[in-house]
């Protein structure tokens, strides 16, 4: 492990994020009462952001498809957002009490989300190295491994990530950086882009 935690990026990192007229931000404070016991709330929290950008859309029918683009919306971030938080909340390191956030930007044609979290270093290096196996993989090789590894039981299968990027062309991007005043802990920021 080293000494002293570089800024490290990885994918798509937009820094800062282009202001934007609608967006919303969750924190998730610390609590006596571990945050991994009230897991229900994360998705209820997710589902409330599938509601509320949903409502930017129209209800109709897209073109040549019955597909309604709100339904579509509303469906594709309350699963993103949910499997952002579950993410987060699991990795995080809460011994620090430092919060959790979730933000959402609605742009003319893209979604973007961006978590915030904090991790320990050796937690943020093991995330690094499968964040380059996979941005170094054939997607749907990695896509196809990763579903053998859950049917067999074996390892960790980040099925949440490829999921977000096989089944709705999410793109992504990482930044982990040192936290000054907590020796040994990185804040990771997630950034997930959704065309909508």
């Amino acid at each position: 492990m080293s000494q002293a935690m570089l800024v490290q990026t990885f994918g798509i990192v937009t820094d800062p994020i282009p202001a934007s007229d609608e967006y919303l931000t969750l924190h998730f404070s610390p609590s006596s009462l571990p945050r991994k016991q009230r897991w229900r709330n994360y998705g209820l929290s997710a589902d409330f952001l599938g509601d509320y950008f949903a409502a930017f859309f129209p209800g109709d029918a897209a073109p040549q498809s019955k597909i309604n683009q709100r339904d579509t919306v509303k469906a594709a971030v309350s699963y993103i957002a949910n499997e952002l938080l579950e993410n987060a909340v699991k990795y995080n390191e809460d011994t620090f009490h430092l919060p959790i956030s979730i933000s959402l930007y609605l742009y003319q044609q893209q979604i973007i989300f961006h978590v915030i979290n904090y991790t320990s270093q050796t937690r943020a290096e093991k995330y690094q190295r499968f964040i380059q196996e996979l941005l170094s993989s054939d997607l749907d090789s990695y896509y196809m491994q990763q579903l053998e590894k859950t049917a067999t039981g074996t390892g960790d299968s980040s099925m949440g990530i490829l999921t977000m990027m096989n089944d709705y062309a999410a793109r992504f991007g990482w930044k982990f950086q040192p936290v000054e005043t907590h020796m040994d802990t990185a804040r990771v920021d997630v950034l997930v882009y959704l065309d909508v």
